[in-house]
This record gives C-alpha cells, structure tokens and sequence, in this order.
C-alpha cells in the first residue's frame, strides 16, 4: 500500500509536468504561467510554498517542545500577517506594477524600479547564495521521514527528492509547480486532520482536555500564552520571522506576479488564509503536545546524538498505523516538492533571467528556456551535497537563509511598491542592512538557534528605517522612472503640481 500511494503520487507530478511542458515556449511560460493562473491554482501554490516539511519535521517539534502551546502565536501571525495581509495589501500592486515594468523576477523588479543595473545582479547573487541552504533543509526534513517510515536510507532518499524535482520541475515550469500544488495542498488539508486525529487520540494525551490538563503537569508554562519561563522574546521573533518574512521572499512574491488579474487576488486571499490556518494549527498544535509522548529529546542514529529534529519522525512512527503514516508522509512529500519546485525555479531565474540576461542578452532571449532548465538541475544538485552533508545547523542554517534573503528584499521591495521617494541608494542601503546584520550577527553567535529568529526579525526590520532615512537625503530618481512604475499620471518625488486657473475671456 504504502509503495503504491507513493508510486501514485509521482505518476501525477510527473503527468503535470509533462502536461505543462507543452506550453512551456517562451521564458514568461515557464517561469510564470504566462501570467494566467487562477486564484484557486495562486492560492495553494502560495500556501504550499509557505509551509515545507520544514514546518512539520523541524520546527512543529522543536518549537513545540521549547514553548507548548504559545507556538500557536505563531499560527496567529503566519495566518494573519504571512497569508492574509500579504495578499490584501501586496497582491494587486504588485500584479500591476511587475506587468508595467515587464518584471518577471525580484531582481528584475528592483532594476526596473530603481533604475539599477548593479542591484539586478547583486540581488541575483543573494537569492541563489542563500537559498541553497533553505533548499537543503527541506530535503534534510523530508529524508529523515522517508527514512523512519519507509526504512529508506537517507542517501536514497534524497537522491530520490531531488531527482524527482528536477525531473518534473525541468519539464513543465511554473504551470507544472502550480498544478501539482493544487492537488499536494488537498493532500496537505487531509494530512493534518489525520495526524491531529491520531495525536489527540493517543493514550499519552487521551483527547484535547485531557491532553492540556497533562500538558500543565508536565509543566504549567507549556500552557501559558507566554511559554515556559515568559521568553517572549525568542517566540515574537520567531512569529515576526516566519510571518512578515514572507513578505519579502522572491518565491513568495512571484506567485502574485503570476495570478491571472485583479479579480482573481480576493477568492485567492480567503484560500489561502484558510488554508494557512489548517495547516500552521494542525502543524503546532501537535508539536506542542511533544512533551507528553518524550521525557527527553529522541537520538539521531546517523549522528547519533539527540535533536529535534527527530521528535515528530519518531512520534509518528510509534503512534501511526501504516495507511495513516503513508499520508502522513504525502503531506510531508507534498510541502516538501511544492516548495522546493518553488525555490529551484526562483534560486534558477536568478542566475539565466537576471544574470544570464545582464552578460549576455542576445544569447539570453534566443535560449532563455534552455538556460532556466540548465540551472535548476545546477541548484538542485548544490542542495543535494549540502543535504548530504547532514550539518547539525542545517535549521539554523534555514532560518538565517530566511531571514538573510527577506531582510535583503522586503524594504526596497515593501517601499518601492508603495512609496515614489524611495531612491536607489536607499534601497541599496536598506538592501545591505539586511544583508550585513543577518550574516554578521549570526556568525557572531556562531548559527545558534536560539539567537538566529532574533537576527533574522531585525535584519526585515532595521532596513524599513533605514531606506526612508538615506532616501530623503539622496537625489530622487528621474520622473519617468516614476511615471512608468505607477503609471503615467504619477508624479515624480517633490514635483508640485499647481491648481488650473480658469482663463478669462478678455475684449
């Protein structure tokens, strides 16, 4: 049963892309849909890009297990803030400034925004550095449950992964991503109804009340808003973190520039926080009931030393029956191929539309489709060798990628949007901020977990001051720069416009 239901599984996302690839021709087929998906296909390929077998094999249990049941803040926050708000106050301005500007890609954006070739490809060289650790953790995530469920070694394992997104990614593009995420975010939804069933149901919890009346015995603070010990600090950071940074987050954005018009973004925002909160509650809701199934944190045997990593593959080996592991494990495989789809095609783009297309523009236009191909096989492969590298930092890792590559993007992105005064040496400025404060200080704590979500939270934060601070100092960009990113009644920073006197007739 279990080899069959997964054989099923790589049947569809192997049919989808082949199915795609036929109307993959030209570089905005494959990278973006042609601009034309609906608000059903833009919806779950947002929410299953959010949420990565990250969520479920990493930080459900490792945050569940330090803050029981005040993870949920973090529930509050990526339903609300990373799904809701984000759809409600970027989508359509962003839907409709990337078409005027023809940008296909963050990097593009920010170039034609601010009028900066350099910072085309300097943020180019950020998406594809950083990335590949975000990537690499969720190949980690999903190894470990393939390895607990399946008895498939690791190795394998993440062969498997990648060559599996590689194949059907290469094939069909972004239509693929998106298709195959309609049917993995079902999947998903199912998934987390059955794990909550099972982990509620287990004997060590015995239903929901009973479950917290053993939870405040274990210890009254995992039941407290505030966690144990009232450490707020480390889950605001981790709300703010995972909420507002995926405001900033290229494979986040793109899927607004590719939904297919403004009528399309409100049925998409409901989906898509509907669908944030099933998955984020059921996610920590049961990592948050972990100290009741473990006296102490479970042993890695490929490392063998103890981590959180293992706390949910080894809770849900000992409590599941076999057909309910099995689609435990699609949930996983399903967040997990979504968004690695997600992070290959953005982390690709970056190297054959943005640099490729900067050194080489006429070879770039004749095979941009050959080129976006070519390198998602290149950064598939470089997450492969760090994920077979098992680093004991690799959440550490993820979270700093997160917070670098957000903190790097969400000013210039945020006020470019919405504000004209913003220059270009402000959003270089506001860009290098964050860049310089999420990799100095996470070296300086040396990647502890511990500190990196507060790193992360300042380096989005810090830039949204800084960039208005150097913009009002520094020339304004040219009107027609202006006109052409709000369109052409706008008018350009500090540009008065005079009140029409009516003339009158003389004789």
């Amino acid at each position: 049963m279990k080899v069959l239901l997964l054989c099923i599984f790589v049947g569809i996302m192997l049919f989808s892309g082949f199915t795609a690839m036929r109307r993959a021709h030209t570089v905005n087929d494959f990278f973006l849909g042609g601009r034309s998906m609906g608000p059903w296909l833009s919806a779950f390929a947002y929410g299953t890009t959010y949420f990565s077998a990250v969520i479920f094999i990493g930080y459900a249990g490792k945050v569940g297990w330090g803050f029981g049941l005040a993870a949920l803040w973090i529930v509050l926050g990526n339903t609300l803030l990373g799904s809701f708000l984000a759809w409600l106050v970027l989508a359509k301005r962003t839907r409709a400034m990337t078409a005027r500007l023809n940008a296909m890609t963050m990097p593009a954006f920010l170039e034609a925004r601010y009028g900066s070739r350099n910072l085309k490809i300097f943020s180019a060289l950020v998406i594809f550095i950083f990335l590949v650790p975000y990537s690499a953790s969720v190949y980690m995530g999903l190894s470990y449950l393939f390895n607990q469920i399946f008895g498939i070694p690791y190795l394998f394992a993440a062969l498997l992964m990648c060559l599996l997104t590689a194949v059907y990614l290469v094939m069909g593009g972004y239509r693929a991503v998106a298709l195959t995420d309609f049917i993995q975010g079902l999947i998903m939804i199912a998934g987390v109804f059955v794990l909550l069933y099972f982990v509620i149901g287990a004997p060590q919890v015995g239903g929901l009340v009973q479950g917290l009346h053993r939870l405040a015995a274990v210890n009254p603070g995992l039941v407290s808003p505030a966690g144990p010990g009232n450490h707020w600090l480390p889950l605001a950071s981790l709300v703010v973190l995972t909420s507002l940074g995926a405001w900033g987050l290229p494979q986040m954005v793109q899927k607004f520039y590719a939904i297919k018009d403004e009528r399309a973004i409100r049925p998409a925002m409901l989906v898509s926080t509907a669908f944030a909160l099933v998955i984020t509650f059921g996610a920590y809701f049961s990592g948050s009931l972990t100290r009741l199934f473990f006296d102490k944190l479970p042993l890695d045997p490929s490392i063998n030393k103890p981590t959180p990593d293992m706390l949910m593959p080894t809770l849900l080996h000992n409590i599941l029956p076999e057909l309910a592991a099995v689609i435990i494990l699609l949930l996983v495989l399903s967040a997990s191929m979504s968004t690695l789809a997600s992070l290959v095609l953005v982390s690709s783009s970056a190297l054959s539309i943005d640099l490729f297309e900067a050194v080489r523009p006429q070879s770039a236009r004749r095979n941009g489709v050959f080129a976006l191909r070519l390198f998602c096989v290149l950064f598939v492969g470089l997450s492969l060798l760090l994920a077979l590298a098992k680093p004991a930092i690799i959440l550490s890792l993820m979270a700093m990628s997160w917070g670098t590559v957000a903190g790097f993007f969400l000013a210039p992105y945020l006020y470019g949007l919405f504000w004209r005064g913003a220059t270009a040496a402000g959003a270089w400025a506001g860009a290098l901020t964050g860049l310089i404060v999420s990799v100095v200080l996470s070296l300086y704590y040396h990647l502890d977990a511990g500190v990196i979500p507060l790193v992360g939270s300042l380096s989005m934060l810090i830039p949204l001051a800084v960039l208005p601070a150097v913009s009002v100092c520094t020339p304004a960009l040219p009107g027609e720069i202006i006109r052409r990113a709000f369109g052409r009644g706008a008018i350009s920073p500090g540009q008065v416009i005079l009140p029409k006197v009516k003339e009158v007739e003389t004789t």
